[in-house]
């Protein structure tokens, strides 16, 4: 099953155009980076994919995760992290940069249940928010949980990791979506 994984992964870059090299090559090199057990480092990849939401990325990374072993239950902590991280960044962003220190002060009053990401640990599912957070632009949401992280211990080299794949993920799916948009009848069917 270990090498399962590669052939979707293979497959993601295959279609990046030669212009975007060395996006498929960091791509690859994370995939198999030691900074991040498989669980974080699969939860960060399906979590950052989700934000995104491009297709064709989305499906071979999701197909990589479950080759990899990601398991049903880690898969669906990795995309509540991102449904939930959508809706915080957004908030949480727009507070911070508002100038109005009163709506810092209110209570956000969003339902959020912190404690339920049964499936993952709680440091994938922080790491998958780092991550997604970072795709989303939430410097407040990015402090938060990398203080979370930093608190149970986490390296930074380990948060690094989460930030690069977000980076990567981001990255590989927005060159696809342009290159739909412009050569739309090579589009995967």
């Amino acid at each position: 099953m270990a090498m399962e994984h590669h052939v979707s992964i293979e497959a993601l870059r295959a279609r990046l155009p030669d212009y975007a090299h060395d996006l498929g090559t960091n791509l690859a090199l994370l995939v198999d980076d030691p900074a991040l057990d498989p669980e974080a480092r699969w939860g960060c990849f399906v979590a950052s994919a989700c934000a995104v939401g491009e297709p064709q990325t989305l499906r071979a990374i999701d197909a990589a995760a479950t080759a990899a072993g990601l398991t049903a239950e880690a898969n669906r902590a990795a995309r509540k992290a991102a449904a939930m991280m959508a809706m915080t960044n957004v908030y949480f962003r727009a507070v911070h940069l508002m100038e109005g220190a009163a709506y810092q002060a209110l209570p956000s009053r969003l339902r959020l249940n912190r404690l339920a990401h049964a499936g993952a640990r709680g440091v994938t599912y922080d790491l998958s928010c780092v991550a997604v957070s970072a795709i989303n632009g939430c410097g407040a949401c990015l402090d938060s949980h990398e203080a979370e992280l930093r608190g149970r211990g986490v390296e930074p080299t380990q948060i690094q990791a989460a930030l690069r794949i977000a980076a990567v993920v981001s990255a590989v799916a927005r060159t696809l979506a342009a290159e739909a948009a412009l050569h739309p009848q090579n589009l995967e069917i």
